[in-house]
């Protein structure tokens, strides 16, 4: 898990080794401690990048943004350079940074990097995935970082990290979902399985709904996802196990198949069959952009 810390004696010493121009190999070992730890840094000390692409912001989302720092906190943090004297330039997470000063918030967790780090960066995030005690959404930050920062095509990402790309989107979805849902998954009320199935509904109020019944009834996977199918029944919790019985079930290989095909799409998959074996795959699509990406997925393979 990250270590999050004030902007303290460690962290302090490490950018006062890098302005000291340190070895080549301890600048890399100062990459790596700085690519896995959160400060706490005053907004007073970070200056907006002029060079951001991105100048309008949604009103309307960073009040709601705003509202949920406000009670959750800032689950994701941002990224900023080291511009020595402990003042920071943003790099990533404008839109975070506007809410977090509309929620009153004096600091914010960030990341911090330093000049010319790019490659140093991409090597020291790739080595934080392996390890095994990151959680999802930490999985996640790292792999939008690797995006965002260091320019990564999901192909690319793919690549350096061993992973299917439908096993990074998967991760990557987590981000959008609720904080409170991303924190459900950081102190684990809730598994990655969970998670991606409560990214599969458009739905935020239903998210919601959905993800306080799975921790109030300890639901598993596959409870949440019969849930999510029968639209919130009540009934649907209790006769979980009943229905899985029922006639019209699927026997238990098919729906390990089926389970197989919604992690490799990352999406909902449907499948339909009678007694005699015949039936259809449905595969569904939230809108063009991720019609393309189902795309993507099927022309690989």
């Amino acid at each position: 898990m990250a270590k999050k810390k004030e902007l303290s004696r460690g962290i302090r010493a490490l950018l006062s080794n890098i302005e000291d121009k340190t070895s080549l190999p301890q600048t890399k070992e100062i990459v790596k401690e700085l690519s896995s730890s959160i400060a706490e840094i005053s907004l007073e000390d970070i200056e907006i990048n002029p060079f951001q692409p991105r100048t309008e912001f949604d009103p309307e989302e960073l009040v709601n943004l705003a509202k949920s720092i406000k009670t959750y906190g800032l689950i994701q943090p941002i990224t900023v350079r080291s511009l020595g004297g402990n003042k920071f330039q943003l790099i990533s997470g404008e839109r975070r940074l506007r809410a977090s000063k509309m929620a009153g918030l004096n600091a914010v967790p960030a990341y911090i990097r330093i000049a010319d780090d790019q490659g140093m960066l991409e090597m020291a995030l790739v080595e934080n995935i392996q390890r095994s005690e990151l959680n999802a959404v930490e999985v996640a930050i790292s792999y939008q970082r690797l995006i965002d920062e260091c320019k990564l095509t999901h192909e690319e990402l793919s690549g350096r990290v061993g992973k299917n790309r439908s096993t990074i989107t998967n991760y990557i979805r987590l981000l959008k979902l609720p904080p409170v849902i991303q924190a459900g998954v950081k102190k684990d009320q809730i598994s990655m399985g969970h998670a991606r199935a409560l990214a599969g509904v458009d739905n935020v109020s239903l998210q919601l709904t959905y993800f306080h019944r799975t921790v109030e009834n300890k639901l598993s996977v596959r409870a949440l996802e019969q849930l999510i199918r029968g639209g919130g029944s009540s009934n649907q919790v209790s006769s979980t196990s009943s229905n899985t019985h029922s006639g019209n079930s699927l026997p238990s290989e098919v729906v390990a198949i089926r389970d197989q095909l919604r992690d490799q799409f990352g999406s909902k998959v449907e499948i339909k069959r009678d007694t005699k074996g015949k039936g259809q795959f449905v595969i569904k699509f939230n809108n063009d952009m991720d019609f393309n990406r189902i795309l993507e997925i099927l022309q690989e393979d």
